[in-house]
């Protein structure tokens, strides 16, 4: 891979990763109520889901779940319905007794292998990525250079890029958190985050697949 590709995707992976989805949603959730330092099993996970989206679209399997109507249809449903469940869940998060200071501590925290599996099952199950990466992939392959090396530094890439923003929405949350200690504040703060990741799942629902020419 050339030096002005590797660039050209390393600008393109930074955009990937600031535009606003489901990861940043989790990101900043999490920010708020666990902290940055916490919220990295989140992001690991994030990491996880999105590997296995750039493997899977690098490796063909993408172009299979674009082109195949009910491979696409099944993973869209599975998607929705996870962010739809995550959202409610998200919703539907007590606020717990009320804390020494007036406020309203946050529910039990999640274990670190649930926030990792939250994170994983978030990008994993989102065909909108699986959709966006076949699209853009190919753009940045050497057709007649070996597809590995090229796919690694490509995954490599992308993971370091969105590792560092989702530990900035992270922290742009936390900073946040205390003028968030209210039980109104923190009923509205799961509401908000609840919501936008219900209405990215039903979003999921109305992707269509992409049409390829040959």
């Amino acid at each position: 891979m050339s030096w002005h590709v590797w660039l050209a995707y390393f600008a393109a992976a930074w955009l990937i990763a600031l535009s606003p989805g489901s990861g940043a949603v989790l990101s900043m959730s999490h920010g708020l109520s666990y902290g940055v330092r916490q919220t990295t099993a989140t992001i690991v996970g994030l990491q996880l889901g999105l590997a296995f989206i750039l493997v899977v679209a690098g490796a063909g399997v993408g172009a299979l779940l674009v082109t195949s109507a009910t491979a696409f249809t099944v993973v869209k449903v599975l998607g929705a319905a996870y962010l739809l469940w995550l959202g409610w869940r998200q919703w539907r998060t007590p606020l717990g007794l009320p804390g020494d200071d007036g406020g309203m501590p946050a529910a039990a925290p999640l274990s670190v292998r649930r926030r990792v599996a939250l994170g994983l099952f978030t990008n994993a199950t989102n065909p909108k990525g699986i959709v966006f990466m076949v699209a853009v992939l190919p753009q940045f392959i050497h057709p007649r250079q070996p597809l590995v090396p090229q796919l690694a530094i490509l995954l490599v890439t992308t993971l370091a890029v969105d590792f560092v923003v989702m530990h900035g929405y992270a922290a742009l949350a936390s900073r946040l958190r205390g003028w968030l200690k209210s039980a109104r504040a923190r009923r509205t703060q799961n509401r908000v985050f609840g919501g936008v990741l219900m209405a990215m799942g039903a979003s999921l629902l109305m992707v269509d697949r992409v049409a390829r020419s040959t």
